[in-house]
């Protein structure tokens, strides 16, 4: 029964391969991977920053709490 479909598997698969070859060139020749890079350290750096741990200190007071609670139970 397989073998039936055989050739749309085929057809669907070489299809796949090449949408998404053509998506990684394009993505190439744009310059996206670069930009990617530089996007995530920077998000990366800020996350570690003390400003960062202020807002997440701020926005979950409970935090200690919780890791206290955890570590009790």
């Amino acid at each position: 029964m397989a073998v039936k479909f055989l050739d749309w598997y085929v057809k669907i698969a070489v299809f796949s391969a090449l949408v998404g070859g053509s998506m990684e060139l394009f993505m190439i020749k744009t310059g996206f991977y670069d930009k990617v890079t530089v996007l995530e350290s920077e998000k990366r750096a800020w996350e570690n920053s003390p400003e960062a741990q202020a807002v997440r200190e701020a926005l979950n007071p409970w935090r200690n709490r919780d890791e206290e609670a955890k570590k009790n139970s």
